[in-house]
């Protein structure tokens, strides 16, 4: 059974994947990029979350929504993934969390505002990371 298969089944409870989802997944897992188009509710999340908890490194997710980002890290926590985000409501006692998890290797997803790319923080931030990679 591949690495993708065993979260899908194991983390989110999940049999087997949908429509095009295990080949996009592995595309990612061997580090292609990727362009995916996908209906509300089609399981879009699950081709950027599976690859950033699979490879090694933490997977960048920018979303303009905050709602969403705490929903989806929320969701996320409660299976057992280590996962957060960093935006405009963040603590800097937070952020300092985050950077640690991060460095550490020890968080598999974070979910970005788009306006921290504007940071010289956050850039430099990215440049001492592992990343697993970008989704937008």
């Amino acid at each position: 059974m591949s690495q993708a298969l065993e979260v899908l089944q194991n983390t989110f409870g999940y049999p087997a994947f949908r429509g095009h989802q295990e080949k996009v997944i592995q595309g990612l897992i061997d580090g292609e990029s990727s362009l995916v188009l996908m209906p509300t509710g089609g399981g879009k999340s699950m081709c950027y979350q599976i690859p950033s908890i699979v490879r090694s490194g933490v997977g960048i997710v920018f979303s303009p929504l905050i709602a969403l980002m705490q929903d989806q890290v929320d969701a996320l926590n409660q299976v057992g993934v280590s996962a957060a985000f960093w935006n405009s409501t963040s603590s800097m006692e937070e952020v300092k969390r985050i950077e640690s998890l991060a460095l550490a290797g020890e968080l598999d997803l974070l979910y970005i505002a788009p306006e921290r790319l504007n940071s010289d923080y956050f850039n430099s931030f990215l440049n001492r990371i592992e990343i697993s990679l970008f989704a937008v």
